[in-house]
């Protein structure tokens, strides 16, 4: 959940952003005459106007759909709770079978161990040819 938080908070921030930029061009855009006459080409005002609603309502669907993925208030303790205990049952299960699985490994890998030592008794006792 807190990562969660923390992309809400960074499209929050984001959005205020492009708030911000669109007032700063929105201004620059008076003096948009003065420039033009210099012969520089500028985005004109409506342009300028869409982009920065598109870029708007992106971040704004962008913080509802974050929103809607946080948990809900009706998450009780009692829930946590019982959440908490499967999770735990769940774990105890997996280290089990993790215990069992390791004690298969350390076993299958005596059994190898024995098998090289094998081999290598019975090409030490090979006579060089």
């Amino acid at each position: 959940m807190a990562d969660r938080l923390t992309q809400l908070q960074e499209a929050v921030n984001s959005l205020g952003e492009h708030f911000c930029n669109a007032i700063g061009v929105l201004q620059q855009s008076g003096n948009e005459e003065q420039r033009s006459d210099a012969g520089e080409h500028l985005p004109s005002t409506e342009e300028n106007c869409a982009v920065f609603a598109a870029a708007i309502t992106r971040t704004a669907q962008d913080i509802d759909t974050l929103i809607e993925s946080l948990p809900n208030q009706e998450y009780t303790p009692e829930m946590q709770n019982e959440s908490l205990r499967r999770l735990e049952e769940e774990n105890k299960r997996s280290a089990e079978r993790l215990a069992k699985v390791v004690e298969e490994g350390e076993a299958l890998l005596q059994d190898i161990q024995e098998s090289l030592r094998q081999i290598c008794d019975s090409q030490l006792r090979k006579p060089n040819t």
